[in-house]
């Protein structure tokens, strides 16, 4: 049997909460029954859902708040006034080593700059990743910043391609992950200096991953690199992207096969293919944003996701945790040298 595993969950987080965390909870115990969860949040609440899932209940600790992070509040208001809300207890278990990783539906804001001050990054990392799974043609892409850095120079967005690659190699098993930079183009001379820069670095460097250039964004879902490495502007604004063409195609295909009898007749034939591929795609499945580069496991979970979503976040977490996600960027930092140094000076930037 696998080693235990406890977890921190804010309970209070996301807009279903906490009916779907402890929903979310008890299906990930039926995949990982050696894990454990501390819950952080209203008593009175979360206790009666333990009890209709006694299973989750029997391995279960609550630690009582009633403060809450609201979606609205700005992360330093959380940082100053949120000390005792279910978000920061949660976080603080972490760094207390009481559970080896926290899961949030939170605030995104709120969480990333409380797990920032509370964990510390990493040595020789300047700025934290949201990073995500997204699925490809070929199986799974991680890409990374998500939305955690709007602008990012060239030393982040190599940070960003050690520590994604680590990701892939934890979560995927990817020995050498392929890792590409998100581009308006193939060709070398695109993009701003920043990506020039880095790809530089990246070319130069002996690094435990494969990196093999810019990718575009129709590059990303046909799994032309395990990693794809940009700005959290870039990055948040093709998740969202995606997932906005997702839920397009599923609202067309369910118009299409309601349009005639015989379409209805074609969707019973359908079917068995139609779920295969709605599980394919299915975005709960993919939920659960890894903070990396922090001294500790954090995972974001949607802030709308049912408990199937929730459980998708927890196996993520559990998956850090085993993989030992921080040491391997450390230890990948360390084979190579910090990448604190600025790019050569003979980088082309015009």
């Amino acid at each position: 049997m696998a080693p235990a595993i406890t977890l921190a969950l804010d309970a209070m987080g996301g807009d279903n909460a906490p009916d779907q965390v402890v929903r979310g909870a008890a299906l990930a115990r039926e995949r990982f029954p050696e894990i454990r969860f501390v819950f952080f949040g209203d008593e009175a609440r979360i206790s009666p859902l333990l009890n209709r899932h006694p299973t989750v209940g029997a391995c279960s600790t609550i630690r009582h708040t009633a403060e809450i992070i609201a979606d609205a509040d700005k992360p330093s208001r959380a940082l100053r006034r949120g000390a005792r809300s279910s978000m920061r207890l949660a976080i603080d278990s972490v760094r207390d080593a009481e559970a080896q990783g926290a899961v949030s539906g939170g605030n995104t804001g709120a969480l990333m700059a409380m797990a920032k001050f509370v964990l510390k990054t990493l040595p020789n990392i300047d700025r934290p990743a949201i990073a995500g799974l997204f699925p490809t043609v070929k199986g799974e892409c991680t890409m990374l910043d998500l939305g955690a850095n709007i602008d990012c120079s060239a030393t982040t967005l190599v940070q960003f391609a050690v520590m994604g690659a680590a990701f892939a190699r934890a979560l995927g098993g990817i020995e050498r992950p392929r890792v590409a930079l998100l581009n308006v183009g193939s060709e070398e001379l695109k993009g701003h200096e920043a990506l020039r820069s880095a790809a530089q670095v990246l070319r130069e460097r002996q690094l435990p991953l494969e990196f093999i250039g810019y990718v575009e964004g129709n590059d990303v879902l046909a799994g032309a690199a395990d990693v794809v490495v940009t700005d959290g502007f870039t990055g948040n604004v093709a998740l969202k992207t995606v997932e906005g063409t997702a839920k397009l195609y599923s609202t067309f295909l369910a118009k299409a096969f309601r349009q005639s009898l015989l379409s209805r007749l074609g969707y019973l034939l359908a079917r068995p293919a139609l779920n295969a591929l709605r599980a394919r795609v299915d975005p709960r499945a993919y939920n659960g944003a890894m903070f990396v580069g922090l001294n500790g496991v954090v995972v974001k979970s949607h802030g709308s996701s049912d408990a199937m979503g929730f459980a998708s976040a927890i196996g993520v977490a559990v998956d850090m945790v085993r993989g030992d996600i921080s040491a391997r960027i450390v230890a990948d930092l360390k084979q190579f040298g910090s990448t604190g140094a600025e790019a050569p000076a003979s980088v082309a930037v015009n």
